[in-house]
């Protein structure tokens, strides 16, 4: 699956996953950094799922408001 095609849900599911990788240590270098990589990418999906919703979010009001 494409990063482009997860949803929040995943994409968060599998950044707590990475993150709870990191924590526990015991990884090569080259595992990390790419780890590491890997939560940046699902960290940027994540934030622009939020940053969509609010986006909606004002719209929605501004549209109530003009109303």
């Amino acid at each position: 699956m494409s990063d482009d095609t997860l949803s929040y849900e995943q994409a968060r599911t599998e950044l707590a996953d990475v993150v709870g990788r990191l924590e526990q240590g015991g990884s090569s270098l080259e595992e990390s950094l790419a780890l590491w990589e890997r939560g940046e990418k699902l960290a940027d999906v994540c934030q622009r799922w939020l940053d969509g919703a609010r986006e909606r979010i004002d719209a929605a009001r501004a549209a109530r408001d003009a109303d």
